[in-house]
């Protein structure tokens, strides 16, 4: 599965009618319901706000709505776009002002399918996939050369006392390897925790 970390969003106009859609990362019901209502808030002289969202590891949490456009012709089509791109923890809104000019069935399915394909396809997806939570307990020595192992990003805690204990979130494939070059760089010497296991989405996993 793969996900957002910000928001998107694409703007375009089709037969005098302008559509926008919005992409926000969400974590459950409560911020979908949250970000709808800013939505509708923001845009409440829109004709519709249809929208689709994704939630959980597996994508198991979904609804759609066409907000009164004729069934079938938005909430489902901007969900298919989502599913498509095997995305999930996501939330997808398409605003229309309609512009004076009917677009039928299938005009209709074509705008919003459009619309949400356009604002994925310009997101940054990242994958989830399998993460630890690990301690590492080492002399001071060793710092700079077991920092190097780990982006910024990775770093979750930092602890000083007689030894260095640290905090990292890593892929969960690459243990054994970091396992390893630690083992390697203290002689043996450092101790390895695994803390937690989660799923959590990461950019360019190895």
């Amino acid at each position: 599965m793969r996900t957002i970390d910000k928001p998107y969003f694409y703007k375009q106009t089709i037969n005098r009618s302008r559509f926008i859609c919005s992409l926000y990362p969400i974590n459950n019901l409560d911020e979908a319901n949250q970000i709808l209502a800013q939505t509708r808030k923001q845009y409440y002289d829109a004709t519709h706000n249809c929208y689709a969202y994704i939630l959980g590891d597996a994508g198991e949490v979904t609804k759609n709505s066409d907000d009164k456009e004729p069934a079938q012709t938005a909430g489902i089509v901007i969900y298919e776009v989502l599913k498509k791109h095997n995305l999930t923890n996501i939330l997808a809104i398409v605003t229309r002002y309609y512009g004076g000019i009917k677009l039928g069935a299938g005009g209709l399915i074509r705008a919003y399918s459009s619309s949400t394909s356009q604002a994925v396809n310009q997101a940054e997806l990242l994958e989830i996939i399998p993460c630890l939570v690990i301690e590492i307990t080492y002399d001071y020595v060793y710092s700079n050369a077991i920092s190097a192992l780990f982006t910024p990003e990775q770093e979750l805690e930092k602890n000083f006392a007689d030894q260095i204990s640290f905090k990292y979130l890593i892929p969960a494939h690459e243990k054994d390897k970091i396992i390893e070059k630690i083992t390697s760089i203290t002689k043996n010497t450092a101790t390895f925790k695994i803390l937690q296991e989660i799923t959590k989405p990461l950019k360019n996993p190895n």
